[in-house]
């Protein structure tokens, strides 16, 4: 049996493949990709959520690993497996455990991530954790969830980096090309915000790493 890994883009999928693995790229569409998690979860030894996340908390720079106490699904928080959540957090170094949010849709200015912050306590948010919880919980396999900053809580996305991510997982390269040339003024934010995510994403390469074949499951 496999361990079923959730994301949200194909890049990160690539990054966390490997033998024993099955990589699953939510683009940001929670309805397809639980539809499609409810399927893979049947041979599935264990669910986990990795990948990038947005801060909600101060003092969380990008790169920085959170590892979820629960995963807060509208108003329920759903618990990780503690034996899971406990060796993630000792396999990288430097994370905080927290509550992490799943939201449907992109929480992406500093204000709406200080006012999730206040209303739910979660120290990150992203579009996969939570739709994986609610699947494992339902078929009653062990979950846990693992992300890296992308984006601190002080940070604004600029509008042509919300619009990159195809239903797929993929980039949609040509809609951000699209959002820039309407608003050009947005470039130096958007070079801002793809040097950070790429300190996230080499950040989730060495995670990869050092959580090993079996991503520290049991």
């Amino acid at each position: 049996m496999r361990l079923l890994v959730v994301t949200g883009l194909r890049r990160e999928a690539r990054i966390l493949s490997g033998p024993g693995i099955e990589t699953v790229a939510g683009g940001g569409d929670a309805a397809r990709l639980e539809a499609v998690l409810g399927d893979a979860v049947r041979i599935a030894r264990g669910v986990i959520s990795l990948g990038i996340a947005g801060a909600l908390a101060p003092g969380l720079a990008p790169g920085d690993w959170v590892v979820a106490e629960a995963v807060l699904d509208g108003a329920e928080a759903i618990p990780a497996d503690a034996a899971w959540r406990d060796r993630l957090a000792a396999a990288l170094p430097g994370a905080r455990t927290g509550l992490l949010l799943g939201s449907d849709t992109m929480v992406a200015d500093a204000a709406a991530k200080a006012a999730r912050h206040a209303a739910t306590g979660a120290i990150a948010v992203d579009m996969e954790s939570h739709v994986a919880a609610r699947v494992a919980r339902r078929h009653g396999v062990p979950f846990a969830a693992a992300r890296v900053v992308s984006d601190a809580a002080d940070r604004d996305l600029p509008p042509a980096a919300r619009v990159g991510m195809r239903p797929d997982g993929g980039m949609d390269l040509p809609a951000v090309l699209r959002a820039l040339a309407a608003r050009p003024g947005q470039l130096p934010a958007l070079l801002r915000t793809g040097w950070e995510a790429e300190r996230a994403f080499c950040a989730l390469l060495r995670g990869r790493k050092a959580l090993g074949p079996g991503l520290a499951a049991a």
